[in-house]
């Protein structure tokens, strides 16, 4: 029963991360070879380098072609859909954020079975949840998500932390799964809403030769 569940989160976050990169490709009125290659590199981008740093080859696509094939058929399927949502940037977001926090803790649970550590693992949901989005955002001529002011790679570092301590402390993975994304969620959306974001560096003026002399 659980790893139908955990099959059913994964597939759902391959499918709406397939859909952001196709919708990338849609503001870039790409065609559809465009279409394919940015929903398919988003979809399957985080989960082929988790695979690879924690040694499970061949990596997930590999074993099981039918993701790439969804990938596929997904972005085809934008690529003629695209122009019905009104604000396009405003569904990338939030269909983004909800891919996010689903691969945060999928790819946290893959690590878990591969029998990594808890930190390990928490690196291992951030990088699904993140490394996809930053291929899209790489290959659509777009800022990365993750280098804006916007909270981003936070909300998947608190969603994977809090699945991995969950599981870790006897806490049942299917509570733990969903506390997990709820969290992520959560935070990315709370982040949208109401523009929150970490705060930044800012220059300050390096001492003068005086002041230097007198130190």
């Amino acid at each position: 029963m659980f790893d139908t569940f955990t099959a059913l989160l994964d597939w759902f976050g391959i499918i709406v991360f397939a859909t952001t990169g196709a919708l990338v490709a849609s503001r870039k009125q790409m065609d559809l070879v465009g279409f394919v290659l940015l929903g398919t590199a988003t979809g399957i981008g985080g989960g082929t380098i988790r695979d690879t740093l924690i040694n499970a080859l061949p990596v997930f696509w590999v074993r099981e072609p039918a993701y790439l094939i969804t990938c596929v058929l997904v972005s085809s399927t934008v690529f003629f859909l695209a122009h019905v949502p009104q604000s396009r940037l405003k569904l990338l977001l939030w269909c983004d954020a909800v891919g996010m926090a689903l691969f945060a803790v999928t790819g946290a649970e893959k690590a878990l079975l591969a029998d990594a550590g808890v930190i390990v693992a928490v690196a291992m949901g951030v990088i699904t949840a993140t490394f996809g989005g930053i291929v899209r955002d790489i290959l659509g001529g777009e800022s990365p998500v993750i280098l804006s002011r916007e909270i981003y790679v936070s909300a998947a570092l608190g969603g994977a932390t809090i699945f991995v301590t969950g599981v870790s402390v006897g806490i049942s993975r299917e509570f733990s799964l969903a506390s997990g994304f709820l969290a992520a969620f959560t935070i990315r959306a709370a982040a949208l809403r109401w523009n929150w974001s970490l705060p930044r560096y800012r220059p300050r003026p390096g001492r003068t030769r005086d002041e230097i002399n007198r130190s």
